[in-house]
C-alpha cells in the first residue's frame, strides 16, 4: 500500500474562490507551526496522550499534530485547503505516519457511521461554517465510547480586554484566516452536541495574537 493517498471531491467552496488566502494560510501555519506548538504543547500532550494507531483529524493543516500519533500509525486527514497538502504529506513522511488525505469539508467526511475510535482537532472549529453540523458529523462517525479530543480557541469572557479585541478585530480576523471566528463559544457547542460525557479545561495562553489567547482543551466521548 502507498505511504499516502488522497481522495479529492469537488473543490470545497471558498478555497478556490480565494486561492490567495488559501496560499497565505498554508504559508502562515507552516512558518508559525513551531511557535504555536511550543505555546500549546502542554495542553496537546495531555489531551492527545495515548492516541491509537488510526486517528481521524478534522483540519489537519500542515501536520502539526502528527507528532502525537504512533510511528507506523494512520492519519485520516480531512483537509479542504489543498495548498496545505504538500507540507502535510511531507510532515507525514517525516513522522513515519501513513496519510489518508481527503479533500473534504468537516461537515461531510465521507466516512461510515460508527467507524472510528478517535477524532482530533486543534484550532479548527473556529473556522468551520457550521460547528454544530461538524460536531454532529464527528458523533456520527465515532463508535460508541469513542473520543473526540480537541484544543480550540474560544470567545473570552464579557468585559475583558481580550473580548473587546475579539469584537473589534472579528471581521479582518475572519477574512484573513479563512472564516475563523474569534467569538465562538465552542464549549457550549460541544456540550450541546449530544456526547455522553464531556470534560474541558479552560485556560489562557500569552501570544501577540490577543483574540486567540482564550482557549479550551478536552475530551468528548460518544
Amino acid at each position: 500500500m502507498d505511504h499516502d493517498s488522497t481522495i479529492t471531491t469537488s473543490p470545497p467552496t471558498g478555497f478556490e474562490l480565494h486561492a490567495g488566502r488559501g496560499r497565505f494560510n498554508a504559508a502562515f501555519f507552516r512558518t508559525m507551526a513551531p511557535y504555536l506548538e511550543w505555546t500549546l504543547r502542554w495542553h496537546k500532550r495531555r489531551v492527545f496522550a495515548g492516541l491509537p494507531r488510526a486517528v481521524v483529524e478534522i483540519g489537519s493543516g500542515v501536520g502539526a499534530n502528527l507528532r502525537y500519533l504512533p510511528t507506523g500509525g494512520t492519519l485520516i486527514a480531512i483537509e479542504p485547503n489543498r495548498y496545505m497538502h504538500a507540507e502535510l504529506r511531507a510532515s507525514a513522511r517525516r513522522a513515519g505516519v501513513r496519510l489518508d488525505l481527503r479533500e473534504r469539508l468537516a461537515e461531510q467526511t465521507g466516512l461510515a457511521d460508527h467507524s472510528v475510535d478517535t477524532v482530533i482537532s486543534s484550532l479548527v472549529l473556529c473556522s468551520v461554517k457550521d460547528p454544530a453540523a461538524v460536531l454532529a458529523e464527528i458523533r456520527r462517525i465515532l463508535r460508541p465510547g469513542g473520543a473526540f479530543r480537541f484544543v480550540e480557541h474560544v470567545v473570552a469572557r464579557s468585559g475583558t480586554p481580550t473580548r473587546a479585541a475579539q469584537r473589534i478585530l472579528r471581521r479582518p480576523w475572519a477574512w484573513t484566516f479563512e472564516g475563523c471566528s474569534c467569538e465562538r463559544d465552542l464549549e457550549h457547542f460541544i456540550r450541546a452536541a449530544g456526547f455522553e460525557n464531556v470534560t474541558t479545561d479552560r485556560y489562557r495562553v500569552h501570544t501577540p495574537f490577543l483574540p486567540f489567547n482564550t482557549q479550551i482543551a478536552g475530551i468528548a466521548r460518544a
